[in-house]
């Protein structure tokens, strides 16, 4: 485990931070040349690119600070000053479907706004998606944060003191939640590239997306930490504890599956309509 890659005088670079840059980055490169394959305009979808950036840093931001606002209470300058009371320099503090829903929703008002194709775009973007995942699931891991509930499997990782993992469970291993969520997200990217080896209608991989990320992320979210701030109930008395991520899978895999439906039948409505008539 590694948090601090490097320093450089007091400039310290971390782990997690430079992994989340490189998710960007890498994503959007990928991105952009799926785009282009797609015929779409470059110049707006670079544009785009940074707008999702920005939101998804943003929207990951707030939805860390709602829940945690006891940490910020005090210093309300902390949620967006990068130059920390602590003494620290960057944000700490991010939950990822906070930047995930705001980034699909700026993106949507955008493409609307300059007349772009949205769906067809959205699948251009999609697989980026599922990469950023892993990569960044991996700082997470290097991080020490976004860590697992105790286990006696011999996948535990005993974290070091100084991580947030170390200190809530000293000595204790952990089952690396971070690590399973990154192996998905490859392996969901992996798939989203499989299927789109052949033509489908537009939509199709930014609706599998939806529905096949949250289902990953309920799953992981069996094994993970979270406060109790962070938590919607049990399911039973005898029942997991959900965790609001989970309620927001299940809400984004309903929506998916709704979206598939729809899109495959506009699809076929259109097909319908451009197929020759006989006689």
């Amino acid at each position: 485990m590694h948090p601090i890659l490097f320093e450089l005088g007091p400039l310290s670079v971390r782990t997690y931070g430079l992994l989340l840059a490189v998710s960007f980055l890498v994503g959007i490169i990928l991105a952009l040349r799926r785009a282009r394959a797609r015929g779409l305009n470059q110049n707006k979808m670079i544009n785009m690119s940074l707008l999702i950036m920005l939101a998804g840093i943003v929207g990951a931001r707030i939805m860390y600070v709602i829940p945690h606002w006891n940490e910020f209470s005090a210093n309300p300058l902390d949620i967006i000053s990068p130059f920390q009371s602590s003494g620290s320099i960057g944000l700490t503090g991010l939950t990822m479907y906070g930047g995930f829903i705001a980034a699909i929703l700026v993106s949507i008002l955008y493409l609307r706004v300059n007349g772009l194709s949205v769906w067809k775009t959205c699948d251009a973007f999609a697989p980026s998606i599922a990469l950023g995942i892993g990569i960044s699931r991996v700082g997470c891991f290097m991080n020490g944060c976004c860590f697992g509930l105790p286990t006696e499997s011999a996948l535990g990782v005993v974290f070091p003191a100084f991580s947030a993992a170390g200190s809530f469970y000293p000595d204790v291993p952990l089952h690396p939640a971070q690590l399973y969520n990154a192996a998905l997200g490859f392996g969901l990217f992996g798939l989203l590239m499989w299927l789109d080896r052949r033509p489908r209608f537009d939509g199709f991989i930014f609706a599998v997306l939806l529905i096949s990320e949250p289902i990953t992320r309920f799953i992981v979210d069996l094994f993970r930490y979270y406060e109790s701030s962070m938590t919607l109930g049990s399911l039973g008395a005898a029942g997991p504890v959900l965790s609001v991520n989970q309620g927001i899978s299940i809400m984004l895999c309903g929506m998916g599956v709704l979206l598939l439906g729809w899109l495959r039948s506009r699809a076929r409505q259109r097909s319908g309509r451009n197929r020759p008539r006989r006689g």
